[in-house]
């Protein structure tokens, strides 16, 4: 099993189907790239770097949402 923390929660992954990118991870989340701000490890990832930023087993993803409103 690979592990990420996402948001303070630990989610697991069949060996090998680890998402190897943000984008991927957001895909597989169901979550529109365009409204989250990703940071992993600590270090904000930029919208446009979604797509190159590799994630490894063992990292620690915060993700908040941007939601309209009044």
């Amino acid at each position: 099993m690979e592990v990420l923390k996402i948001n303070g929660v630990e989610k697991q992954f069949p060996a090998g189907q680890l998402p190897s990118t943000v984008a991927e991870l957001l895909k597989q989340l169901g979550i529109e790239a365009a409204t989250v701000v990703a940071e992993v490890d600590g270090q904000i990832v930029e919208y446009k770097k979604f797509l190159q930023t590799q994630l490894c087993s063992g990292q620690s993803i915060e993700l908040v949402r941007f939601v309209g409103g009044g």
